[in-house]
């Protein structure tokens, strides 16, 4: 099991006000499966998303992470993990300005040990090339659409070859046309056999996924298998 999350709550103190945005989630993430998670604001599902990534402190509750307990893991452990195991995909694209689209990619390979640069270099390209950027290497992320943005930050996700690819709201800032460009590109690493967790709020995205948790006030109240995939290729239909 990737991912194994057993009676996680999560709390925070903002200015004095205790508040709870987990309570209780017990979940289970197989390799090689394509979740979506759903909720309305505030219901806890980037919150969610977080504790999975790491980018976050669970308060109570045990997690294992690829069948290791993730109580154990000091804060090496966990930036190794940040950059080794989990591939993030966010909503605002997080590429440097001022870097071009290759270099941007390379980012996560910064950290790693005896690095082959000409290979990994040569990987990248791959990567882009496989996500339709080969025109776009030496360009700036202003210089690219929402959409190729969108594609140069899963290219950086997949660059360290991750256990987990995390999106959080992948769609967000995307027009339809680019919107479907992206989820073709989710479905089509997942047919591939990545595993990937991605938080929406839109119900015609989450379909593209294979199963839909669903969260309100902080609690799974739905977790089911999609029984009408949508494929992302015939377009996004809101």
């Amino acid at each position: 099991m990737l991912i194994k999350l057993a009676n996680i709550t999560k709390d925070y103190v903002d200015e004095g006000v205790p508040t709870t945005a987990l309570r209780g989630v017990t979940l289970a993430v197989s390799a090689g499966e394509f979740v979506a998670i759903m909720g309305a604001s505030g219901s806890g599902k980037s919150t969610l998303m977080h504790v999975i990534g790491f980018l976050d402190k669970k308060t109570t509750g045990q997690y294992f992470f690829d069948n290791e307990n993730a109580n154990e893991f000091d804060d090496a452990n966990l930036a190794q993990i940040r950059n080794q195991k989990i591939g993030f995909v966010f909503q605002a694209y997080n590429l440097l300005a001022r870097t071009s689209v290759l270099d941007n990619v390379l980012l996560p390979t910064i950290y790693t040990p005896h690095l082959d640069v000409k290979a990994t270099a040569k990987k990248a390209r791959e990567i882009l090339a496989k996500l339709n950027l080969s025109h776009r290497v030496d360009y700036q992320p202003n210089q690219l659409s929402g959409g190729e943005q969108q594609r140069a930050a899963i290219a950086r996700a997949l660059i360290n070859e991750p256990r987990l690819i995390l999106a959080d709201e992948p769609t967000g800032n995307l027009d339809s046309h680019s919107g479907q460009e992206v989820m073709e590109v989710l479905q089509d690493l997942n047919e591939e056999g990545h595993t990937i967790v991605m938080v929406t709020h839109e119900k015609y995205v989450a379909e593209c996924a294979r199963r839909i948790i669903t969260l309100k006030d902080g609690q799974i109240i739905s977790d089911q298998k999609v029984a009408e995939r949508h494929l992302a290729k015939d377009g996004l239909i809101k």
